[in-house]
């Protein structure tokens, strides 16, 4: 074995982020380096001594690159337990000295996913070093060299805590890595059964991205977490002024985000309380539509979530300066809109994002493990729908027709929708039967329902649903049909003269 130096470090990264800086570091602390590819090349090239890892395992690069690292000189180095009589003896008997420090991050897998970017020296390294960070340090996040090189030039060495920080970092890298993969096999496999959309395994992996205000009460603690790779809306939304958000911000200005993009691309806006719409319009500009969405249950609106898909003009910062608002969320503000709300509103969260993606899976955690299902699609529209009643609808109810039962598939079960000219002006969510349901949506449409559309979002049981419908004035019904008492229910609506459209699809909400 070599004399000791005061440390020896293996650096070989896909990202060289500040490696340089590390490495000179490292040097100036008289510790020896062992690099391989374009990670030495950077090295060699800023005047700092490394040595290359064919060198130093006098073993050649083979196979495209495939095998550099796999060599027992370096992972015996990593492996050796410096407590252990018997690895110190297999050290010396092999000439192998010990590696104090892996420095490693993977190849961008989720970038351009193929076999040549599955990582094997990369994720084999890493992993031994972690294991072995009794003794060795590993550091698989640029962020941590500062840390990394403060702490040796303070100690010497790392410490227990930092090696066991770190170890935990690495094994979450290669968890992420590994996941990345298995997910691109799956959604890659040619065999794949149509009529089953879910893996037989789920391998998640999040990284805690953002600390939130509280839980979804102030006694609990909440964060939100990101898949590892990956990105949403949130991680490129601005938010311009208010306080910090809370877990429930958070999950009701994501309903509130998904669901103005859903309901069609003209100017859109919703208001959401407790996940659930209260408001929701459809119009010809931003502010008729923002206007008519508080106007839809401006009670239920205090306190609520705005949505727009439209940037946001003065005048609707003008009307919201008037209204408790937790949080709205827009596409762009125009410069005095934004002063507007920033001066009168000063703990209004006013977030900046672009449109949401749709995820193709969700989850909910149950005991002992998840509970998983596809993403609840809405249909392609009228073409996959039929109309059951001797009378179809006229062209404007269509349009309230679309609109409520969009609205609709967003609500929690069991509800009924009632929307007129493009506007929510009843909405009963959330109850354990349809009857109630559809009395608090005519109770709230308060006699604007009248020529309108009702939707709801699973088949009426019996007739009594529709009679609150046509009590309130509804002309349409839109359902998804299903019931062994369909015939009553489409018997009643005939007799009220109510046009009813069958879609075939349920959309419940929990």
């Amino acid at each position: 074995m070599s004399d000791p130096a005061p440390g020896r470090a293996l650096l070989s990264v896909y990202d060289k982020t500040g490696v340089v800086e590390l490495a000179r570091g490292l040097a100036d602390l008289g510790w020896d380096l062992v690099s391989s590819g374009g990670t030495a090349a950077a090295i060699a090239d800023a005047g700092i001594e490394v040595t290359d890892v064919a060198d130093y395992t006098g073993s050649p690069i083979m196979l495209g690159h495939r095998v550099v690292t796999l060599h027992p000189r370096i992972h015996g180095g990593i492996l050796a337990d410096r407590d252990d009589p018997e690895h110190r003896a297999d050290l010396e008997t092999h000439g192998i000295d010990p590696i104090d420090l892996v420095v490693g991050n993977l190849y961008p897998f989720s970038s351009d996913p193929g076999i040549e970017l599955i990582d094997i020296g990369g994720p084999t390294m890493v992993r031994a070093a972690a294991k072995n960070h009794a003794h060795v340090g590993v550091v698989v996040d640029p962020a941590d060299y500062e840390v990394v090189l403060a702490e040796l030039r303070a100690h010497g060495s790392l410490g227990q805590a930092t090696r066991r920080r770190l170890a935990r970092a690495a094994f979450a890298h290669t968890a992420a890595y590994d996941a990345a993969i298995v997910s691109w096999f799956d959604d890659t496999d040619d065999e794949t059964d149509a009529d089953d959309p879910l893996p037989d395994s789920l391998h998640l992996a999040l990284d805690r991205v953002q600390d939130l205000r509280y839980g979804e009460n102030p006694h609990q603690v909440g964060a939100r977490y990101r898949f590892a790779g990956g990105r949403g809306w949130w991680d490129d939304a601005v938010q311009h002024g208010g306080k910090a958000l809370s877990y429930l911000n958070l999950y009701d200005t994501e309903a509130a985000h998904r669901l103005v993009y859903s309901l069609g691309t003209e100017p859109t806006a919703v208001v959401i309380k407790h996940a659930n719409p209260c408001g929701a319009a459809v119009a010809a500009d931003i502010t008729t539509a923002y206007r008519q969405a508080h106007e839809g249950d401006p009670v239920s609106a205090f306190g609520g979530i705005v949505a727009l898909n439209r940037p946001v003009p003065e005048s609707v910062a003008e009307a919201l300066s008037e209204v408790f608002t937790e949080v709205i969320v827009a596409p762009a503000y125009e410069p005095e809109a934004l002063a507007t709300l920033l001066q009168k509103k000063k703990n209004l969260r006013v977030l900046e994002a672009p449109p949401p993606s749709s995820p193709l899976l969700e989850v909910r955690t149950i005991d002992g493990g998840l509970l998983v299902q596809t993403s609840d699609r809405i249909g392609a529209g009228r073409d996959d729908w039929h109309v059951a009643t001797n009378r179809a609808p006229t062209d404007d109810e269509w349009v309230d027709l679309e609109l409520a039962w969009r609205l609709a598939a967003r609500v929690s079960s069991n509800c009924i929708v009632m929307v007129k000219d493009g506007q929510a002006v009843g909405i009963g969510a959330g109850q354990q039967n349809r009857r109630d349901a559809g009395r608090i949506a005519a109770d709230k449409s308060d006699g604007r329902a009248k020529g309108g559309a009702c939707a709801s979002d699973a088949f009426f049981p019996f007739r009594d649903g529709l009679d609150a419908a046509a009590e309130a004035g509804c002309s349409a019904v839109i359902q998804p049909g299903g019931s062994v008492r369909d015939q009553e229910v489409i018997d009643a609506a005939d007799e009220y003269g109510m046009a009813m459209v069958f879609t075939g699809e349920r959309h419940f909400k929990h």
